[in-house]
């Protein structure tokens, strides 16, 4: 094996910090969020419930958006998919610390949760096109786990010093660090490299399946109206979980019987690691 395939470059790390600085970005604007829900609710006087859709508002954007952000970043490219969508959670949450109410704080965070969606898994299939299978790969995404894990822990103590210094910090911090991001992402990431899928964008299957996990995930956030036993709200929310389930399952089973087997030969047409042509021996 190479020594190139196992060593990473200064181009190289630089490519995994924007990446890294993503899904970090992702994991502390939602810990921050929690920290200051608090001082949301005095200043915009939320009721209890309002205050709790602000939370459930991202997670049903994210979980109902997941799986066709992953689709879209395979056929439209991943990088082309990744800046954009970094783009558009850096203006949504922009959104939310000019919010005035709790319905604009409530479509900030929604929008904010489907920009995550779509970002995520394209940050993550460039992270696997972009370094080569090995160790070069291995230590790339050992350290994207941790950057994504460590996120969630900072943004507690980030969150609770800068709610300190008003709650719209909370919003305009990930602002600030989507920006230099984006900056960093359009100078460093490949242009070409995007593993596209075989096939067309099936509109139907994807209204479907995205409609599902909404469905879903609304469920999972309502648990407590099926513990509580709140009348027709438990009853919603009985229904939602396994009717989700139903239609996902019969989607899987759908795609499984008509579409045909992937290429496995799809390979990277740029890495960091490779030394410029000019350059090599």
């Amino acid at each position: 094996m190479s020594d190139s395939s196992e060593r990473m470059n200064g181009r190289a790390w630089g490519v995994l910090m924007v990446l890294c600085g993503a899904i970090f970005l992702e994991g502390i604007d939602v810990a921050m969020l929690n920290v200051a829900l608090p001082s949301i609710r005095a200043d915009l006087g939320l009721s209890t419930g309002m205050l709790g859709g602000v939370v459930s508002a991202y997670v049903l954007g994210y979980g109902g958006f997941m799986l066709l952000g992953g689709r879209a970043a395979d056929l439209l490219g991943h990088r082309r998919m990744f800046v954009l969508w970094l783009s558009v959670f850096l203006v949504f949450s922009g959104v939310g610390g000019f919010a005035t109410g709790g319905w604009m704080l409530l479509a900030a965070r929604f929008l904010t949760g489907v920009a995550a969606a779509f970002m995520a898994p394209a940050g993550l299939a460039l992270v696997t096109s972009t370094f080569p299978e090995g160790p070069a790969r291995t230590r790339a995404l050992g350290v994207y786990a941790g950057t994504a894990a460590g996120g969630f822990s900072l943004g507690l103590v980030a969150g609770g010093m800068l709610a300190s210094f008003g709650w719209r910090w909370v919003f305009f911090a990930p602002v600030i660090m989507a920006a230099l991001i984006l900056v960093a992402a359009l100078a460093l990431l490949p242009g070409a490299g995007a593993v596209r899928s075989p096939g067309g964008f099936d509109i139907a299957g994807a209204l479907t399946v995205t409609g599902a996990m909404l469905l879903l995930a609304y469920g999972v956030v309502r648990l407590e109206d099926l513990a509580a036993g709140t009348g027709l709200d438990a009853l919603r929310t009985a229904l939602a979980v396994p009717v989700a389930a139903a239609v996902l399952g019969a989607v899987v089973i759908a795609f499984s019987l008509r579409s045909p087997a992937a290429p496995d030969d799809a390979t990277p047409d740029w890495s960091p690691l490779a030394e410029p042509a000019e350059t090599a021996a």
